[in-house]
């Protein structure tokens, strides 16, 4: 399987920013998507963001677009988030997921589309 590390989360007032990183190892060759979800407290884990790892296409959840900004760097087996203009129901445990499965039928905007996960960081958003 591939592991993943995310890094980058922390504090910020509202209308900042904050770069998220995930970092992959592993057998990373059979990556095809890496996913952002995230986690507030008593809450259901959502769909953030995706990049597929060869092409580049990206998807964002409404909640996102327009603020979010995913890309990736393969030769370093990184994915970064940049989060602009955060808002505080942005506050939650942000995670980054590898999916192994060349085909979804779902955009890869599920859970069960993913086959690694990360440890997870907190971002937390002020007003």
């Amino acid at each position: 399987q591939v592991q993943l590390v995310e890094s980058g989360g922390g504090l910020v007032q509202a209308g900042g920013s904050l770069r998220l990183s995930c970092v992959a190892s592993g057998r990373t060759s059979s990556t095809y998507v890496i996913g952002w979800f995230r986690q507030a407290p008593g809450k259901e884990r959502e769909f953030v963001a995706r990049i597929r790892w060869n092409f580049g296409s990206t998807s964002y959840a409404d909640s996102v677009k327009g603020r979010f900004t995913i890309s990736k760097d393969n030769a370093k087996n990184t994915m970064y988030v940049q989060m602009n203009n955060l808002k505080p129901e942005d506050t939650a445990v942000y995670y980054c997921a590898a999916s192994q499965r060349p085909f979804s039928s779902t955009n890869y905007a599920t859970t069960g589309e993913y086959d690694s996960w990360g440890q997870g960081t907190q971002v937390t958003v002020s007003s």
